[in-house]
This record gives structure tokens, sequence and C-alpha cells, in this order.
């Protein structure tokens, strides 16, 4: 069946999808926004990995799934047409399991929606058909931008969504404890991170136990770095196990990009220019990223000239920046608003001529090109319009808007096989509260 032969309405009646659920991020997320399209009247199914899983979806009828990844293709592949599914749900293409899964329902011509954290944060998440990021659909032609953005009314003001952080600890952590727990009854399971979560719990503990020295260390360089007066490029760092890293990118780790920006940066920005580099807020703590920059900007012979920071508000830090050079971070998103210049060195959507610095590493240290903000604006306008939700995973009022508008984004997408008219179960409702039965068994 090619894509667009099924259609959202017949007349007025919704037709019915079957929408099956994968692994998503920790957090009730998956769980409720499955519970308003089978509110819906879709069929809502699920399969679960590992305890996790199992713990965070309140529907019935889900399947846990106790093979390992060589198995799983075959078993995908016989359920979706068992259950006749339309809709493949998921948060990121990259864990081993999900990309043999998107493999699989693309042969089988079943819509893919990946789900991510947004492109343009914070109040942002993404949902995009087919893939996100280096994966992404989104075309690169800055005159395209401009021609759909003539299309769409001007950009409204989004207020801002309330985030947790200690939300998001707990459910990663009641995430991971019950995957632990649980272990006996996914023997197949392996996790897609690189490191074994005990070890990863220990450097957490450890940094957010140093935290506060670490917050005092940053103030007092960030203080430092004003009175000194000298302009300075901004290299955010990311989480060196993030698929950005690993796929998205020619690096595979963060180590080798390191070295490469401060290495260019030795070699060929002015000598009256700083570069700031800062660690990812969301750091495990078993590597130690300032000991590594500081050894290596020693050894380059610029080590008065490459101040690191473990914390501060990147926000204020790249709108005094002049230049930020990043390998595919959303930190990019928030420097082009800024309007200040920003080079990419892996694969991100904002890449874009007139938008990003088009020319090499070493000639943005001396001639860096600024975004045209008549272009930016307009992807920004596109983006929202086409891939992301207003709304956020880490508290009761972003999690209403995001399941209000995923609900609504994933069924008025064009089903790529054909679907069956709806029978509503019941009026329906805006509430994350109340739950219905699923069509999941």
């Amino acid at each position: 069946m090619n894509a667009g032969q099924g259609l959202v309405t017949a007349g007025k009646t919704p037709l019915r999808r079957e929408f099956l659920f994968l692994q998503g991020l920790a957090g009730p997320f998956f769980s409720l926004l499955g519970e308003r399209l089978s509110r819906h009247g879709h069929g809502v199914h699920r399969i679960n990995f590992n305890g996790g899983d199992k713990v965070f979806w309140r529907l019935p009828g889900a399947i846990d799934y106790r093979g390992d990844v060589a198995g799983w293709p075959a078993f995908l592949s016989r359920l979706l047409q068992r259950r006749e599914i339309t809709d493949l749900v998921l948060f990121g293409d990259c864990r081993p399991l999900h990309s043999a899964a998107v493999d699989v329902a693309r042969a089988a011509g079943i819509q893919i929606h990946v789900f991510e954290e947004g492109y343009i944060r914070p109040d942002f998440v993404t949902v995009e058909l087919g893939g996100v990021n280096g994966h992404s659909g989104l075309h690169r032609d800055p005159d395209a931008y401009l021609e759909a953005a003539r299309k769409l009314p001007p950009m409204p003001e989004f207020a801002a969504v309330p985030s947790s952080f200690s939300r998001r600890a707990k459910e990663d952590l009641m995430y991971n404890l019950s995957g632990l727990a649980l272990w006996p009854l996914f023997p197949g399971y392996r996790t897609h991170r690189p490191w074994n979560i005990l070890v990863e719990y220990y450097g957490w503990a450890l940094r957010l136990l140093q935290k506060k020295r670490g917050q005092r260390r940053t103030e007092a360089t960030l203080e430092a770095l004003k009175r000194d007066g000298r302009p300075f490029f901004t290299f955010p760092l990311q989480l060196t196990d993030d698929y950005q890293i690993r796929v998205h990118s020619p690096y595979g780790a963060m180590q080798p990009a390191i070295e490469e920006v401060l290495t260019s940066f030795a070699k060929y920005a002015p000598a009256g220019t700083l570069l700031l580099v800062k660690g990812h807020p969301l750091e495990n703590g078993l590597i130690d990223w300032g000991k590594r920059v500081r050894a290596l900007a020693a050894q380059l012979g610029i080590a008065d000239r490459v101040p690191f920071i473990e914390w501060g508000d990147i926000n204020h830090i790249v709108r005094d920046s002049i230049g930020v050079v990043t390998v595919n971070s959303t930190t990019g998103t928030l420097s082009l608003l800024h309007g200040v210049p920003t080079i990419v060195l892996g694969h991100a959507i904002y890449d874009i001529p007139r938008v990003t610095h088009q020319g090499s590493l070493n000639s943005f240290w001396t001639a860096p090109s600024a975004p045209e903000r008549e272009v930016f604006d307009a992807f920004r306008r596109v983006l929202v319009d086409r891939c992301l939700i207003h709304g956020g995973y880490f508290s009761d009022e972003g999690l209403e808007m995001l399941i209000t508008g995923a609900a609504d984004r994933l069924e008025t997408s064009m089903p790529m096989l054909p679907a069956r008219a709806v029978q509503p179960r019941r009026e329906r409702s805006g509430s994350i509260g109340k739950v219905a039965p699923a069509a999941g068994g």
C-alpha cells in the first residue's frame, strides 16, 4: 500500500487506526497518550522489552517480548500482520530494537511516528514521520522554508512549559530499578546504553554531591571571563553516549570532537579570543571532561585561553558569545535565535545555508557567518507547524498539552495502510487522569 492511500476521514467519520507503541522516554507519556487514543476509538497495542517498560505502561493487553535482537524483526513482522497495525510509535530511532523495527515497518508500509526531545528547547517536543535528527525528512533548502513560511500564520507566543528535573530523575530511577528487579522476565533484553546502570548512578551520585562546588567554580570562571573582557566562542559538550554523537556525527564519541575543535582553535583563532567549553548538564560524571579539556589545552599551548565550566545558564552564555561551535546540539538553535554565528560539525536539521556557517571550522574563528534572521524565522515556523508540539514530559501541565497535541498529530497524519471507521467508546476528553480500556489484547 502506498503512502497517502488511506484517508484521515471518510466523509465525517474518523477512521480507526491501530497504534503499536514500543519504548518511550522513562515516564508515563506513552501510556497516557495510548489512553487518549483508545478513548478516541483507536486500537492501542504495546510491546514491553524490560521491567521499566512494563511498570510505566498502564493499559491492558501489552505483550512482553522475551527474545533477543536477532529474533526481533521476525517477531515484529508477524505481530504487525496479526494485529493489522497501521502506525508504529516509538521514542528515538537509533536504539537497536527501534532501528530494526523502523526497517520492518517501512517494508510493510506502516506509518512510523518518532518522538524525541525538542529540536527547539525548552517548551517543545519533537514528533516526526519516518525519523528524526539525521534521519529526518526535512529539507535543507532555505528558499523552500521561506516559501513554506509564507503560507503559515505568524509565530504565536508560546507560554513557558513547567519542567521538573527531580521528576525526570525519579522517573528515570524508577524505570531502571524496575528493569533490574524484573530482568528474569526479559532474558533476551540488552540496553542500548553503553554504561551499566548501577555504574552510571554511582557517577551521578558523586556528581550531585559535588554540584555546589562545581557551581561555585562556574560562577568564578564566568566572573573572571566578564572581567577579562576578551571576546569568546562557546563550545557546548554533548553526551558522548548520545546517538547524536554516536550515529549523527563523524566522531562516534565526544573526545575526537574536542580534539578537533581545540586543535583548530589553537591554530586559527585570533590570539585575542577565548574558547569557553561547557559540560553537559546531564553528564553522568564517569568521565572528567574538565580534566581532559584542560590537559589538551595545555598540550596545545592555549591553557590560558580555554576556560571550562560544568554548569551555568547556556542561554546567557551563548547570547554573550561571538560564535558557537557545536557537533549538533539543540544549543545551536538557541544561539541562532540570538543571532549568534553558529557552526555545526555533525548532522543537524538546522544546518542550513544562510542560517549556519557553511565554511570550514578553521575559517569560522576569523570570519563566522551570522544567521539571516528571515530564513531562521521561517525555519522555526515550519518546524513548529510540521514536527514540534508545545508541551513537555516532566510536569502534569506539560504532559496535558503534549498529549493533546500528540494525539491530534498522530490522528491527522495520513495512514499508509487502510483504516476502519471508528466507533467511539466515549466522548473525547482532554483529561489525563481518566483511564479507558485499550484495544491492545
